[in-house]
């Protein structure tokens, strides 16, 4: 019986001194703040490229006065993405974003929606030089 009595103790013992050197961590990341900036230039440098093979929603395509307002609209609304007024003969179009993956712009195209119930997603032609 003692026997049994002092491996109970010699248990507990290990248990608590096994949790007693147990350790906590807390994990910090630091990102430098400069790197956010860094994306959104490039980003702002990529919008420019319309020759490439990127994704863009459009919100709107018809008169210059029309386009000016819902461009207006979205910017009061959103600022998560650029927008450009272009225009294709006969209309003035409202382009949003210049996104790489199609998912980037569906992602997108989920929270425009709900403003703008006719954007879609497309691929812009490529200009001739």
């Amino acid at each position: 019986m003692r026997h049994y009595i002092l491996k109970a103790i010699t248990i507990v013992s290990i248990t608590v001194s096994v949790e007693a050197q147990s350790q906590i961590g807390n994990l910090t990341i630091d990102k430098n703040k400069k790197i956010d900036t860094l994306l959104e230039l490039k980003s702002e440098a990529n919008l420019d490229d319309i020759s490439s093979n990127k994704y863009k929603i459009q919100i709107y395509s018809g008169s210059r006065n029309g386009a000016e307002t819902c461009q207006s609209n979205y910017k009061l609304e959103f600022t998560k993405w650029k927008s450009t007024l272009e225009y294709e003969t006969p209309n003035y179009k409202i382009w949003i974003g210049n996104f790489r993956k199609r998912l980037e712009a569906e992602r997108a195209l989920l929270e425009i929606k709900d403003t703008f119930e006719n954007a879609f997603i497309f691929k812009p032609k490529k200009k001739k030089s």
